[in-house]
């Protein structure tokens, strides 16, 4: 099937799960023709679809409970329920028990096309590292407060001027027709009864595009308050097997279990994911770093958030069995494979 009709197929699965917005999936298919990156955020369907073949010996690994649609611009920041600042990834909307070898191939493809400047070798190797190193670890969640300086300054860049944050929150259009499961969703995470809000419509990420995704903007105490809903479907990774029955949405299971310091305010509410939303709890992207940032030092970090969230379910002694049997540069070797038919995909649009 080639990446016309796959795409076709997907959107038509994706249609029977939950209701699609046309502009937004319209605008969704102009990102995608900019450059292979977006093309590869906006493209998890394809990814999911392929990656068996094109990486065999890859994808021939121990299963996990894995992100599915992990790159290097799916990581952010928020404030656990003692305020402290913690990093890592930071959504779940494609989780499914796939290869662990997913995820690293993917994060590793995802930096070879966004144009990171640190040698290709020296990034899987570093992301490689950072993800055994956590598995023989345990797992520990990234908290930024005490500890991380260097990725700390690379997280907190963005948070010198939030005033634009909220300008451009202000400026989404208003939102009308909203499901009332929504507007429950939002109401049950606002910090006191009877609050007003203005809803409205938001468009965000790639992948995610042409779902519905609104925001509550409210004046509290002195200052804005935000909290968005998003609505979720199973995971494209269960359109790409031909799963056969009723497919489980796992967002939430991956928040339960995962090695997290986890957000207070992200609660999966029926078929709704809701989060707070701030400056300093949103997803980070590579545009918002510092110009001068050590790239290794941050994939590393990747890396072990990676295993932090597959120690959710895996047996980490098998995986590192497997890591263990793979000779070296299989990380570099099938990212490479995988950049190549994602460029291939990116020019057949």
């Amino acid at each position: 099937m080639n990446f016309i009709k796959a795409t076709e197929k997907y959107e038509q699965w994706l249609g029977r799960h939950l209701h699609i917005l046309v502009d937004d999936l319209a605008f969704k298919h102009e990102q995608m023709r900019t450059a292979p990156f977006p093309f590869l955020r906006a493209t998890y369907y394809r990814w999911a679809q392929i990656f068996p073949e094109v990486c065999a010996a890859a994808a021939k690994a121990p299963e996990v409970l894995a992100v599915g649609d992990l790159h290097v611009e799916n990581f952010g920041t928020w404030r656990d329920i003692e305020g402290r600042l913690i990093w890592g990834i930071n959504d779940f909307d494609e989780v499914w028990h796939l290869p662990y070898t997913n995820d690293l191939v993917r994060l590793t493809t995802s930096a070879l096309l966004a144009g990171m400047t640190c040698h290709a070798r020296e990034a899987a190797d570093a992301l490689l590292a950072g993800y055994r190193e956590s598995l023989e670890a345990g797992g520990r969640p990234v908290t930024l407060a005490e500890h991380h300086p260097a990725l700390r300054h690379m997280a907190t860049a963005r948070l010198h001027e939030p005033e634009r944050f909220w300008e451009k929150l202000a400026a989404c259009p208003e939102a009308a027709d909203v499901p009332s499961v929504a507007t429950k969703a939002l109401a049950r995470t606002m910090p006191e009864k009877g609050l007003e809000w203005r809803l409205l419509r938001r468009r965000a990420g790639l992948g995610s595009l042409g779902r519905e995704r609104y925001v509550a903007l409210s004046e509290w105490h002195g200052g804005y308050i935000a909290r968005e809903t998003k609505a979720l479907a199973p995971s494209a990774a269960a359109w790409a097997a031909k799963y056969k029955g009723t497919a489980r949405i796992l967002y939430q299971e991956m928040l339960d279990d995962a090695v997290r310091c986890p957000d207070p305010f992200v609660r999966m509410q029926k078929r709704w994911i809701v989060r707070r939303l701030a400056p300093d709890c949103s997803r980070i992207e590579l545009s918002a770093l510092p110009k001068e940032r050590d790239e290794i030092r941050l994939l590393h970090a990747m890396g072990w958030e990676t295993a932090n969230v597959h120690l959710s379910n895996a047996r980490p002694k098998t995986v590192l069995a497997d890591l263990k049997k793979r000779r070296g540069g299989w990380l570099l070797e099938a990212a490479r494979k995988m950049e190549q038919a994602v460029l291939a995909d990116f020019a057949a649009q």
